[in-house]
């Protein structure tokens, strides 16, 4: 993610920031121009002071304005009052319920940060209609355990994202993670993990890249069920360090495609925010790689795959000594083979492929 700074006095902004801690004035996310803008009152409407926004009126999205857990702006001639991330939604939360709406604002902030990647890239999310065969659009529901009933499960199905709004409980999260044995469990891992199966389902499923996808990752007619129940019941596959980039992505080809989707992601938005902030590390090393941070260059959507790698490497290295500097776990606890950069590069291929491409052609 790029860096963003206030247009009233130029301080430090993030993503999730509502109001400028300098200047005082009101932030927001503008999704058609891309940017965090600070804003100004007009009548009953906000003024944009970001220079791509040309002073254009926009009022908050009903669900900052109702829940406050959005922070995204509408352009005041669109109709809908949901922003481009909010009418994703397909279901919310009983926000009368205790705990829930701050679990809800957790999870619309890591939502967010996908669509945000998604946009970047240009990866479609609306489907196809209802042509025959259509791919559906892209949906969330996020739901709570109820008891007395069965717990929700977190994944995707026919387009719909389903969150767990425990996942939004940090306790809670971390004993799941301790639990399943896994390196790291966040929400917005949640996100581009169950992406990873929606567009599956959109680039890759009865596409020109089905079999070459299949040839790699393995054979998806494998019972799914089977699998999974195999995996938790066994543990992973003994040769998973050498063929995924994580222990789960050996349970099944449609899992290993996801965490690598997922994976790729967080490189993508990783290397945008250091790129952005202008970090360089060079390792004193002879053999060491150097990581050139241009602003925008390390973007997975804008470089070559190698560039990407190239990048990445020194920058968790770093991050990762500096983590441990402050007794901190690893910020990057993965060590990925050359079997899961070969998956990486094939996903960084299809992603680049496919931008700004409404359909994929199918055979």
């Amino acid at each position: 993610m790029v860096t963003f700074y206030c247009d009233g006095c130029g301080a430090l902004v993030f993503f999730e920031s509502v109001t400028c801690v300098s200047c005082g004035r009101a932030l927001g996310f503008l999704p058609d121009v891309m940017a965090m803008t600070a804003l100004e009152p007009a009548g009953d409407a906000w003024k944009s002071l970001a220079d791509g926004s040309q002073g254009k009126l926009y009022r908050p999205c009903a669900n900052g304005v109702d829940y406050g857990v959005c922070n995204w702006y509408v352009p005041v001639e669109e109709s809908e009052g949901l922003c481009a991330a909010c009418r994703l939604n397909e279901m919310i939360p009983d926000t009368s319920v205790p705990d829930n709406r701050e679990r809800w604002h957790r999870a619309e902030i890591a939502k967010r940060r996908l669509v945000y990647t998604l946009r970047r890239l240009d990866l479609p999310t609306e489907g196809d209609g209802d042509a025959a065969g259509a791919r559906p659009p892209l949906r969330v529901r996020f739901l709570a355990d109820v008891p007395g009933e069965a717990p929700v499960m977190t994944g995707h199905a026919n387009g719909v994202i389903t969150l767990n709004l425990a996942e939004a409980d940090d306790a809670e999260r971390e004993r799941r993670r301790v639990q399943l044995f896994e390196p790291q469990r966040t929400l917005v891992g949640h996100f581009r993990h169950e992406s990873g199966h929606y567009y599956w389902s959109v680039l890759i499923a009865d596409s020109p890249w089905h079999e070459r996808v299949r040839a790699l990752f393995g054979d998806e007619r494998a019972d799914y069920a089977a699998a999974l129940s195999a995996y938790y019941a066994n543990g992973p596959s003994a040769t998973w360090p050498d063929e995924c980039v994580t222990a789960y992505a050996s349970a099944h080809p449609w899992e290993d495609w996801a965490e690598t989707w997922a994976h790729l992601l967080h490189m993508t938005d990783s290397l945008e925010t250091a790129a952005s902030f202008g970090l360089s590390v060079r390792h004193r090393h002879p053999s060491a790689r150097t990581m050139s941070a241009e602003p925008g260059k390390a973007v997975a959507a804008g470089a070559t795959f190698d560039t990407v790698l190239d990048n990445w490497f020194p920058l968790t290295n770093a991050l990762n000594s500096l983590n441990r500097g402050l007794g901190l776990p690893d910020l990057y606890p993965y060590v990925l083979s050359p079997k899961a950069i070969e998956k990486l590069r094939l996903v960084h291929e299809v992603i680049t492929t496919a931008r700004g491409v409404p359909a994929v052609v199918r055979v």
